[in-house]
């Protein structure tokens, strides 16, 4: 196929604006899956993605229409995994803005929209769910018009379920978007990009690549320019949408390569491939994905440590976005502390774990981390709360700040007004889009975005508001450690750091909390929280009590007064020297729903 019959585009927007379903008509009309094999979500292979109808892992997809190959790669539409958009909007050479018309644009809308603005490529306005009697065709076009700065007559409008402009879409695409082109016309100048890859048990990494120049066949040397790795390609092919063996891949195609290589950190989103022989420039790599909430993963069973370690290698081999380090808990084992994009990919790995692996974990309150600036002049970045500095050590504390951009109804204003001072935000400026919407700019710090912001912002909002956000600098934090100590001994599974002006509601919560769950002892113990080098709330454990006078029948009453009084010493005895182990099932309650 001629490189001027290529077409690469991706599709980007909001989260559940239809983006799935309209890949789904695009596939059913091009005819590239059969009607009997059709089905909803098609490109979401992932179970977790079609149970909760959102993209998580990226799909491309090649189609053939009119004479024409149109290479399409969808796109994850949730805040957490905005790197999966830029990878995606990196090797193509168009994208389709895709707005439901029944929404409008959003506050991923526009944050997608200035990636590929930064990449300079073309943009097809699109409206999805235009059958929808919600549906509000002219306001939204008018404010797509704006946002793009283009003619409401270039907007495209479309239905994913019923198909409904979906044709007259695909003739844009092949309209508008521009034909992919070459710096190295040798055949034997090969050169690819690395936009994303996956593991398979037999048959090693298998890498997702544009080629941007030359040709690439089976059984070929390469090399991982990044990585410095070489291997031989076993196999290449393209996505229809499975994956289909092919004698060769051209510039400006995408497919894949299969490449034996077994082992982790080889393969990187980004990285250019070549041949070993030859020495083209590099390509410049991606947005690179940064962890930014921690929290410590251990198996409820011991056994399966290494079960649990073998588990996120493999998850590791087809999702680079996520960090694990070994790690020892005096009260839970070992396991391992591992960095996330956010709180929904923390939920999505572990859930993963459980389904796929089938281990029983117990995932510790998630964590940001801390720039600590010690008085000895020392300075380290903290990611777990136990390595936190006690009270009086550390000279100033630093924790990263986040940009918010929220969306919503101007008839809920006064509600995110109260809830930005309840989460410390500092408000910024604010863009009124017409139609009784307004997006509201502010700054906060990481760890109240954790601190169930995105729950607290639907209940504020009747469900209405919708956020994006971008990482900032770090600024200085009023935070302090909170320890829980159980008869007298800290318990460091349950530290966390918290902000000062919340402290006592945080250590009330999680005294009762424990207090509730922990099963009484032989002994009265007691239940503290500690914070700023003092106990600021405590409550006692009363003591288990058998009635040691039970069997006494009849005589005097100095005897059952001897036996209690043994008994009182004995219990003494125990609190003096007592300690209290907290089992498994304790640690498991206290981290639910905390």
């Amino acid at each position: 196929m001629k490189m001027e019959k290529i077409r690469n585009f991706s599709i980007i927007a909001h989260i559940d604006h239809g983006k799935s379903t309209l890949a789904d008509r695009m596939l059913e009309i091009t005819n590239t899956i059969e009607k009997r094999k059709m089905k909803a979500q098609l490109l979401d292979t992932m179970e977790l993605e079609r149970e909760r109808g959102i993209t998580i892992k990226m799909q491309p997809v090649r189609m053939e229409y009119k004479g024409y190959i149109l290479n399409l790669i969808d796109t994850p539409g949730h805040i957490d995994f905005s790197y999966e958009v830029s990878r995606a909007l990196r090797a193509v050479e168009g994208s389709i803005l895709l707005v439901d018309a029944t929404q409008g644009v959003q506050a991923q809308t526009l944050t997608t929209l200035n990636m590929a603005k930064e990449l300079g490529i073309p943009i097809i306005p699109v409206l999805s769910k235009v059958d929808s009697p919600l549906a509000l065709v002219k306001e939204v076009k008018e404010e797509v018009a704006k946002l793009l700065d283009c003619d409401i007559d270039e907007i495209y409008e479309t239905s994913g379920k019923t198909g409904e402009g979906v044709a007259e879409l695909l003739d844009g695409i092949i309209e508008k978007v521009s034909e992919p082109t070459v710096e190295y016309e040798n055949k034997d100048d090969f050169r690819a990009l690395v936009f994303d890859f996956k593991y398979s048990t037999h048959r090693g990494i298998i890498v997702y690549i544009r080629v941007l120049d030359g040709e690439i066949s089976k059984n070929t040397s390469l090399i991982f320019r990044g990585a410095k790795e070489k291997f031989n390609s076993l196999e290449v092919g393209i996505f229809a949408p499975d994956e289909q063996p092919r004698e060769s891949l051209r510039a400006g195609e995408i497919g894949y390569i299969v490449t034996g290589i077994k082992k982790p950190g080889v393969a990187s989103v980004g990285d250019t491939i070549t041949l070993t022989k030859n020495n083209l420039p590099v390509l410049g790599g991606y947005e690179k994905p940064k962890s930014v909430v921690w929290a410590s993963i251990y198996p409820e069973d011991s056994d399966d440590f290494n079960t649990l370690r073998l588990a996120l290698d493999k998850l590791r081999l087809s999702d680079a976005s996520f960090t694990h380090d070994e790690e020892t808990s005096g009260a839970l084992g070992r396991g391992f502390r591992c960095g996330f994009l956010g709180m929904l990919h923390l939920e999505i790995i572990t859930e993963r774990l459980r389904r796929e692996f089938k281990i029983e974990l117990i995932v510790t309150h998630p964590s940001i981390s801390y720039e600590v600036y010690f008085k000895n002049g020392e300075k380290k970045m903290i990611y777990s709360p136990v390595f936190f500095p006690e009270h009086g050590e550390e000279e100033k504390v630093m924790e990263p700040w986040i940009s918010l951009n929220i969306m919503m109804p101007s008839s809920y204003l006064g509600n995110i007004m109260q809830l930005f001072y309840e989460h410390e935000a500092e408000m910024g400026g604010s863009e009124d889009f017409g139609d009784g919407r307004v997006s509201v700019y502010a700054e906060m710090p990481l760890r109240e975005l954790m601190r169930n912001f995105f729950d607290d912002l639907k209940s504020a909002s009747s469900g209405y508001a919708s956020l994006s956000y971008e990482m900032l600098d770090y600024r200085l934090a009023d935070v302090v450690r909170m320890d829980i100590l159980v008869a007298e001994e800290p318990v460091p599974a349950f530290s966390r750091i918290v902000s000062r002006r919340r402290i006592q509601e945080e250590a009330d919560k999680t005294v009762e909390k424990l207090y509730n769950i922990l099963p009484r002892q032989m002994f009265v113990a007691k239940i503290q929280a500690k914070a700023a080098g003092r106990i600021i709330a405590s409550k006692k454990l009363s003591a288990l009590k058998k009635d040691v006078t039970g069997h006494l029948y009849g005589g005097d009453i100095t005897r059952k007064m001897k036996l209690r009084e043994k008994q009182k010493k004995g219990k003494k005895k125990m609190l003096a020297a007592g300690k209290v182990n907290i089992s498994q099932d304790v640690f498991l309650k206290m981290m639910k729903n905390d």
